[in-house]
C-alpha cells in the first residue's frame, strides 16, 4: 500500500513540545502546513511557549490539543481530518524510578497502542510515522559481534533488553513491536518507523530532557575531567531526524523501518572535537581502562557491573543506507552538531559560561 498524503491536510505531531517533535512542527509551519500539536497541558505557559514563537510570522497554523499517553481515546480530537499522524511522544526516564514497567514500558506500548487505535476510530489517516530508536535494534554494544557483517541493519530486533536490564530500550522495542502488530491488523494507513541513534544538536526550548542533554553536561561540567570509558555512539543531529520524518511521511514510496545515524564516535573523541572550539571546558582527555571503569561505576555513576561489561570497549557501526538512498536524509558534519548542542547548553545556562 503506498499512501499518497494531500499537502492541504492537517499534519497531528504527538508529543509535540518534545525534542525532537519541536523540529518538526517548526518544519511544517514553515512549509505552511496545519499542525495539530499535541501537548500534555497546553494552559502551561512554559512548555508550549517555544512551540508558539515557532508559529509566530510562519506560513503555517499551530493548534495545540491535550491528550495524555494513557488515557484512551484522548488523542482522536487532535488527529480527526489528519491523513499523516506523527507519534513521537513516548516516556523519557532514564534513571530515578523504582518501577521500570510504570515510568516506561507502560506508557510507551500503552501510549503507542492508544494513538494507534484513535488512528483506527479516524477515517481520514493513511499514514503513521512512529519515532522509534536504535535501542529497539540492539540492547547493548556487545551484540555487535554476532550482528551479520558486523553491522546493525534494520533487519535485527533488541531482544536482550528486559523491565531489569536496560528497560528505557526495552520499552523502546516493545513500543515499536506494539506499533507493528497494530498496523498488520487493519488497512486503512501504513507505518514507517525512524530509529535514530543517539540525537544530539540544539535544542529549541530549555524544558527537555535528552540523553544527549546528560552526555553534554556530563563532558563539558568537568565531573569526567579524570577519564571517559570507551563507549561508543552511533550519533545523529536532531535536525535530520526531524527531517527525516516529514520526508517519511510525505515520500510516498517510504515502507518500513529507517536508521538514522550519521557518525559513530566514542566519549573521548567528542571531548577532543568540543576542546578544539571550547577550549576553557574541563574536557576529558584521557580513556580509562576497563576493569577501573568497571570498580568505580556503580558507585561512581549509578552503573551496573553488567551493563559495563556488555557497553565499554565495542566499535559499532550502523547502516543508515536506507535513510539517504529511500528518505533522501543528507546529515551534517559531526562538529556542526557537537559545537552547536554545547554553545546551545552555554546560552542556556545548563553549562557555566567560561
Amino acid at each position: 500500500m503506498m499512501a499518497t498524503i494531500e499537502l492541504n491536510k492537517p499534519v497531528c505531531v504527538t508529543g509535540a513540545s518534545g525534542y525532537i517533535a519541536s523540529w518538526i512542527v517548526k518544519y511544517l509551519l514553515e512549509e505552511g502546513f496545519t499542525v495539530h500539536a499535541t501537548v500534555r497541558d497546553s494552559s502551561k505557559a512554559g512548555s508550549v511557549a517555544h512551540l508558539w514563537k515557532r508559529a509566530e510570522g510562519a506560513k503555517g497554523t499551530l493548534k495545540l490539543f491535550d491528550a495524555d499517553l494513557i488515557k484512551p481515546g484522548s488523542f482522536k480530537a487532535a488527529i480527526e481530518g489528519c491523513e499523516l499522524v506523527i507519534h513521537t511522544a513516548s516516556p523519557f526516564v532514564i534513571k530515578g524510578f523504582t518501577d521500570p514497567h510504570a515510568a516506561l514500558i507502560r506508557p510507551a506500548v500503552e501510549g503507542t497502542a492508544n494513538v494507534l487505535n484513535c488512528c483506527n476510530a479516524v477515517q481520514t489517516v493513511r499514514r503513521v510515522v512512529l519515532t522509534s530508536s536504535v535501542a529497539s535494534i540492539y540492547g547493548d554494544a556487545v551484540e555487535i559481534l554476532k550482528a551479520p557483517g558486523g553491522v546493525f541493519t534494520e533487519q535485527l530486533w533488541n531482544n536482550t533488553s528486559s523491565e531489569n536490564h536496560q528497560p528505557y530500550s526495552y520499552s523502546k522495542v516493545m513500543a515499536e513491536r506494539k506499533a507493528w502488530e497494530i498496523c498488520k491488523n487493519q488497512s486503512g494507513w501504513d507505518l514507517v518507523t525512524i530509529n535514530p541513534s543517539l540525537v544530539m544538536g540544539p535544542s529549541l526550548t530549555t524544558q527537555t530532557q535528552s540523553t544527549s542533554i546528560d552526555v553534554m553536561r556530563d563532558l563539558g561540567s568537568g565531573r569526567q575531567r579524570t577519564g571517559v570509558p570507551m563507549l561508543e555512539f552511533g550519533i545523529v543531529d536532531v535536525r535530520e531526524v526531524a527531517r527525516a520524518h516529514i520526508l517519511a511521511g510525505f515520500n510516498a514510496k517510504a515502507q518500513g523501518r529507517y536508521i538514522l545515524s550519521a557518525h559513530t564516535a566514542s566519549l573521548l573523541q567528542m571531548a577532543t572535537i568540543l576542546r578544539a572550539r571550547f577550549p576553557k571546558y574541563p574536557l576529558p582527555k584521557k580513556q580509562l581502562p576497563k576493569f577501573l571503569v568497571k570498580l568505580v561505576a556503580p558507585i561512581a555513576a549509578g552503573v551496573s557491573r553488567e551493563f559495563i561489561e556488555k557497553n565499554v570497549g565495542y566499535a559499532l557501526l550502523f547502516d543508515s543506507s536506507r535513510s539517504t538512498s529511500g528518505l533522501g536524509v543528507k546529515y551534517r558534519p559531526l562538529t556542526e552538531t557537537l559545537c552547536d548542542h554545547f554553545a546551545q547548553m552555554i546560552d542556556d545556562g545548563l553549562l557555566k559560561k567560561r
